[in-house]
């Protein structure tokens, strides 16, 4: 075997032909007493002794990718200008380690050696009719922890049984990689599911994805988020609104709260709305009442000044049924307590 024993028991545990043969204990017990050196050796005499077996050696469960263009040759080609291609060719040290160089196929489907003998799809692995939560473990053998995929496991996708496969498929976009990349086709595909969703993006004011000129991923990561409805994060953990809309981000002396703790979606209405600010409401005063009704001043030296008569803010009144005409500053302000202008 060329292995130099120092150790006398490790060459008493070499010489002894019934070491692999002993109890599961009796094993347990030497393993943990042995050195890191025996320890090595320990296991490749195990190692041996099963691909020895009987003096035979094993055959190998995997068919090698090359097998399978024997009758997959469309997909084979396809899959050749794939990104998941590299698993074939690239050496990166993880690929060798869970025995995919070579296997790339097998690297999703299982094994082929016994498929290939049968021709039957039993005796083959097939991602796309597992359940989600199976299909998802196949994928995060190699995509675990990676940016991209941090809220997979806890996302609304995940919960809701919608596996990787609903949206990336593997084989059919070859080089231009494993899902919808422009505009247009990501909202279509979005929209198979999330059909009310696209449905408020007919309303006469919402942000411009029906015209192409943006995508349902601009605002929402797909794979998870930590934020409410797997919303993108900006800067420091900000929401995704702020990536364009940076002038009403601050930070503000005098902050709305309701923009630090609930958003903007407290307010506006992301997807389409019938009023042209993209407000939840109409009117903007509407939208402003359901936090402001009644509200009395910090100081009780006259009228209150909610908008239930007799009070300052008197919604009978028409200079006081538009509330942005002297709050102007909504979203902070920096001279302001009440945001005024």
């Amino acid at each position: 075997m060329g292995l130099t024993m120092t150790s006398p028991s490790a060459r008493c545990m070499l010489a002894n032909p019934n070491v692999v043969s002993r109890s599961v204990a009796a094993q347990n017990r030497r393993f943990r007493a042995a050195t890191v050196r025996e320890r090595s050796v320990i296991l490749s005499l195990l190692a041996l002794a099963a691909v020895n077996a009987a003096g035979q050696t094993v055959p190998s469960p995997y068919a090698g990718s090359e097998t399978c263009q024997t009758c997959h040759e469309d997909i084979y080609n396809a899959f050749a200008k794939n990104p998941h291609h590299r698993v074939e060719t690239d050496a990166k040290p993880g690929w060798k380690g869970h025995g995919f160089k070579g296997q790339a196929c097998e690297s999703c489907h299982g094994p082929a050696q016994k498929h290939t003998e049968s021709a039957s799809a039993e005796d083959i692995r097939n991602p796309a009719k597992l359940l989600a939560a199976a299909t998802d473990k196949i994928c995060l053998t190699c995509h675990l922890n990676q940016p991209t995929h941090v809220g997979r496991l806890q996302s609304s996708h995940a919960r809701n049984q919608v596996a990787c496969t609903t949206c990336h498929q593997i084989h059919a976009n070859g080089p231009f990689g494993l899902v919808a990349r422009k505009p247009a086709s990501i909202n279509e595909q979005c929209a198979n599911c999330h059909i009310s969703v696209w449905a408020q993006f007919q309303k006469p004011n919402h942000h411009k994805l029906p015209e192409g000129a943006m995508s349902c991923v601009d605002c929402h990561n797909p794979h998870g988020s930590m934020r409410p409805a797997m919303t993108q994060t900006f800067a420091a953990n900000e929401p995704g609104c702020f990536k364009c809309h940076g002038d009403k981000r601050g930070p503000f002396t005098f902050e709305h709260a309701v923009v630090r703790f609930e958003g903007c979606a407290a307010c506006h209405e992301a997807h389409g709305s019938a009023n042209p600010r993209m407000l939840a409401r109409q009117e903007v005063r509407l939208v402003c009442l359901e936090c402001h009704a009644s509200l009395p001043a910090a100081e009780r030296t006259g009228p209150v000044m909610g908008v239930v008569p007799p009070a300052f803010h008197d919604l009978r009144t028409a200079r006081f049924q538009n509330c942005t005409i002297c709050h102007q500053k909504i979203h902070g302000s920096h001279v302001d307590r009440n945001l005024l202008r």
